[in-house]
């Protein structure tokens, strides 16, 4: 597995910087591809980083490298998100068990899709609130790796 991951992710992303992506231009886009890729609105972060990449002009393979790497984390973050919000606004905390949201939508589907609104209003605030502090922390961690890690690669062995 370790072999794996460092064949299909962490080469390629070093191949970027020997072919004259900057060790920052890299580290800024994983970090944003990683905060974007947590967005709770599932099916929404391949187009959220696209429009980064352009608006910022990052580096498209590593963000959607991170958007991807991010899935788990997406999933794992949305009740926090959601309880976060509902602090944040102090609304009633909703009921979260898998259990109780099929039994809702089996028993009254509109008025369960209807549900979703807040939870995802909830969700989406409290990423407003954690996506920036994991950007900024994630970017700051990986710079000075990158940067070490040009200076022991070189540049290719064609330039």
């Amino acid at each position: 597995m370790k072999a794996r991951l460092r064949r299909r992710v962490v080469d390629p992303l070093l191949s970027q910087v020997r072919q004259g992506l900057s060790p920052a231009g890299l580290a800024w886009s994983l970090a944003v591809g990683l905060g974007l890729g947590t967005f709770p609105v599932l099916g929404t972060t391949t187009l959220l980083c696209l429009g980064a990449g352009l608006a910022f002009r990052l580096n498209h393979p590593a963000l959607q490298t991170a958007n991807y790497l991010a899935y788990p984390l997406q999933l794992a973050l949305l009740v926090p998100e959601v309880r976060l919000g509902e602090w944040l606004l102090g609304s009633p905390r909703m009921p979260l068990s898998l259990g109780s949201l099929v039994a809702s939508a089996r028993a009254e589907p509109l008025k369960a899709l209807a549900g979703l609104g807040p939870l995802l209003g909830h969700a989406c605030l409290g990423w407003l609130i954690l996506a920036p502090l994991g950007v900024i922390l994630v970017g700051l961690l990986l710079l000075p790796l990158f940067r070490v890690l040009a200076r022991l690669r070189g540049p290719s062995p064609g330039a």
